[in-house]
């Protein structure tokens, strides 16, 4: 699995937690909601009892009423009205402005009727005592949390994905436009020895080995050329020999820089095959060796070995350099991280984006300790071989 879809992975398995977890928040929400109304139905239910006893009672009749007293007096905290047949007889928990005017009042005792359904008790042949009520604080506190809930999830989400959208395009932005400056960067230097050999043609007799150097600048013009046109697309894998190509490009560069760095080469003589873009993983390798040059700033030891193990191939780049703090050891790979006055940070985020991208390869930063040096590891799965 690449990367990106590795990132993408996990980015759905976040989004399908969350969705999970409210989920479960408002069920559980909704659970309480329903236990907390019931309970308040069954006190309402006990104080209409308590008063149907009080209004039925027979004073000729020996019957204890603490008990319908005791709830009477200790009502439940929430809105009543009750009424014999049509008319009120009686209000708990409701202010008097409302109580005063009789149209109010009537909006009212039918907003009581849509929350919960009256608790009707017949108290004789010609009484029905009716008993309208409404949802206390706490649960109408429960009704409306699973909405507000949702609204700061939602507000969350936004601006999430408002920061994450942001800073992608911040990224690809500064990716897109540092490439574009790498691309002049990289151009400008073949360039330069190109008009150079040119004077010289102009000077003197064009020998072989000018127009020699002359080809080889042009090709590797060509080459950065095929570098960048092949960014954004997929690139197309050929079965190659990951020693030959890595060694073609170390040869490239070692002849182009100071002799005050001393280059060493280590592979098995034996061809390892892989599926690689010759052109971009020979970008992979001007890149570390580039930055290992730099880290010793052109002077020291840089070395290039290929391990050939059972199912993978290891290339190992190694310099005598200032070294990375272990801290750092991921963030050199993200855009825009250097250490350099005038870099760009690209090198290496573009070189990781090559290898674990379009390679299926992973880098890292093996070892490294400030003061002596660094090694990168590259690891690329072997070709399958076909019997």
């Amino acid at each position: 699995m690449k990367f990106s879809e590795r990132r993408v992975s996990t980015r759905w398995i976040i989004i399908i937690t969350s969705f999970v977890i409210v989920l479960f928040i408002l069920w559980n929400t909704y659970g309480l909601f329903q236990i907390v109304k019931i309970d308040e139905r069954n006190k309402v239910e006990l104080w209409a009892l308590a008063q149907k006893k009080i209004n039925t009672i027979d004073i000729n009749e020996n019957v204890d009423l603490d008990i319908p007293l005791e709830l009477i007096q200790h009502p439940p905290s929430i809105p009543i009205i009750l009424a014999l047949n049509d008319s009120i007889s009686n209000t708990l928990n409701i202010d008097n402005a409302i109580l005063q005017d009789k149209s109010i009042l009537k909006t009212y005792t039918n907003d009581l009727k849509s929350q919960n359904d009256p608790i009707v008790t017949k108290i004789s042949k010609t009484q029905t005592q009716y008993i309208y009520y409404g949802d206390s604080s706490l649960l109408k506190k429960l009704k409306y949390y699973p909405i507000a809930l949702l609204m700061v999830i939602v507000l969350f989400g936004t601006i999430v994905y408002n920061f994450y959208r942001s800073t992608k395009m911040a990224t690809q932005n500064k990716l897109w436009a540092g490439m574009a400056k790498e691309t002049a960067h990289q151009i400008g230097t073949p360039l330069s020895s190109l008009l150079g050999w040119l004077e010289i043609m102009r000077a003197d007799n064009v020998d072989e080995t000018t127009v020699t150097e002359i080809e080889k600048d042009i090709v590797r013009l060509q080459t950065i050329a095929d570098r960048f046109s092949k960014i954004g697309s997929e690139p197309i894998l050929e079965n190659l020999d990951i020693i030959a190509e890595t060694e073609k490009s170390f040869d490239y560069l070692k002849s182009r820089f100071s002799k005050q760095v001393e280059f060493s080469f280590t592979a098995p003589h034996h061809p390892v095959n892989i599926m690689i873009n010759p052109a971009l993983h020979s970008w992979t390798i001007e890149n570390l060796v580039k930055n290992a040059i730099d880290a010793m700033r052109g002077r020291g030891n840089l070395d290039v070995a290929i391990i050939d193990a059972d199912r993978f191939v290891m290339i190992y780049i190694s310099d005598t350099g200032k070294g990375i703090p272990k801290k750092q050891f991921k963030s050199v790979f993200e855009p825009g991280f250097t250490t350099k006055k005038r870099g760009w940070g690209l090198g290496l985020s573009l070189t990781k984006r090559i290898v674990e991208e379009y390679h299926n390869g992973k880098i890292r930063v093996l070892h490294s300790e400030v003061g002596k040096g660094t090694t990168m590891q590259v690891s690329f799965r072997k070709a399958v071989e076909k019997n």
